[in-house]
């Protein structure tokens, strides 16, 4: 999540960005017209005829050892056939890009279009929900089985950043009690090659594009992740999926999941009691963004700018009631 500084749209920083690949400046404004901002700046553009996505993301807000590993991971699934999207290479050939422009210093990455629609728009039925599962348990599979050159950060780092932030804030006498309580439970649970590796942590159904036509989801945005407990991305999916269905839909479409998810890759009972602890990391780890992301005022908020700090502050209220 962004410092609110950084949600602004500018063409002459992508325009620059997409310059280091083979991009068609020819329609250039009507795709940038659908990008987005949140954890990056996302600018559609064509490349050889194809939509192509440009990440882009201040030095500042980023760990070199996040952004150059999860290149490092998609290229490792991607080699054994797991359904990640594709990064293109600049035309110096480097999969992450570092832009020094009169804006600041920015990574760039550019990823293809991957094939079908985000789930969230299906209608989720037990053969996507199945698949959908399946395909998370592949993932972990995988993740149990690599060892990177450049290892992403661990819940223990996003601990101490969550800690350092949180000191910038003034008083977060609950936040802190919460930190001090969710760091001591993590620490005394069992790590192995079985439930513990690097996740995806946003397993969620807007990153998740179901093709119809091979019957397979196609996964995008890993830039999140992190070495913690595999539960937590079934945690996070299962969140989702109750936002999205009535109770007793979700307690089947649970089940389902688990069944697709364990064809692939176990899960222990024991794992699974422990998701309410995981949804309590997510929620300070969402709450300590939000602090990071509207910490700051600006000189000038214009009223979508206003909209997004009323959604953030409300989420981070939500939060808050839960520790009091």
């Amino acid at each position: 999540m962004l410092k609110l500084k950084y949600l602004f749209y500018n063409e002459l920083l992508a325009v620059e960005a997409i310059k280091k690949w083979n991009a068609d400046m020819k329609n250039v404004d009507e795709l940038f017209s659908y990008f987005r901002i949140s954890s990056n700046a996302v600018y559609p553009f064509s490349n050889n005829g194809q939509v192509c996505f440009l990440r882009l993301a201040p030095i500042e807000e980023k760990i070199d050892d996040n952004e150059y590993g999860e290149m490092e991971f998609i290229q490792y699934l991607r080699d054994y056939k797991f359904p990640a999207l594709k990064p293109l290479p600049s035309l110096n050939d480097e999969l992450v890009e570092i832009i020094t422009t009169e804006w600041g210093t920015y990574f760039a990455s550019v990823f293809e279009r991957v094939e079908g629609v985000p789930i969230k728009y299906t209608d989720l039925n037990d053969n996507i929900i199945f698949v959908y599962g399946k395909t998370l348990g592949t993932l972990h599979k995988m993740a149990s089985d690599f060892r990177p050159s450049i290892k992403k950060w661990t819940y223990e780092d996003v601990l101490e950043w969550m800690k350092k932030e949180l000191s910038l804030y003034g008083v977060q006498t609950l936040a802190t009690n919460e930190y001090m309580e969710v760091k001591h439970l993590l620490g005394t649970l069992p790590k192995n090659q079985k439930n513990f590796g690097l996740i995806h942590y946003d397993f969620e159904p807007d990153n998740i594009f179901y093709d119809e036509k091979h019957r397979k989801c196609n996964v995008i945005d890993f830039e999140d992740g992190l070495y913690h407990w595999f539960a937590l991305d079934i945690e996070q999916v299962f969140d989702s999926l109750s936002e999205c269905m009535d109770e007793e839909r979700f307690a089947a479409a649970r089940k389902i999941f688990l069944n697709g998810y364990c064809t692939e890759f176990d899960i222990s009972d024991d794992m699974l009691a422990l998701l309410p602890l995981f949804r309590r990391f997510i929620d300070l780890y969402s709450y300590t963004r939000i602090l990071h992301s509207t910490g700051e005022v600006l000189d000038i908020e214009p009223d979508w700018l206003n909209e997004i700090k009323g959604k953030l502050n409300r989420k981070k209220d939500q939060i808050l009631a839960k520790w009091s």
